[in-house]
């Protein structure tokens, strides 16, 4: 499911750089939409962590 929805949002957010606010370079375009999705990927990661953290699944 994470990795799902990290690509859905780098398809989100390149079309949105694309359509939407018109940055015409592609590479500007492909460092914003990768930003994002890796920032999605890594908060899910953190939110996953912590929920295991708290319940006691983790020993640290």
């Amino acid at each position: 499911m994470q990795e799902i929805l990290t690509a859905v949002t780098y398809l989100v957010v390149w079309l949105i750089c694309q359509r939407v606010i018109g940055i015409e370079s592609g590479l500007t375009t492909l460092l914003i939409s990768l930003t994002a999705a890796v920032s999605v990927y890594v908060i899910i990661a953190l939110k996953e962590y912590r929920d295991k953290k708290r319940k006691g699944e983790l020993q640290d």
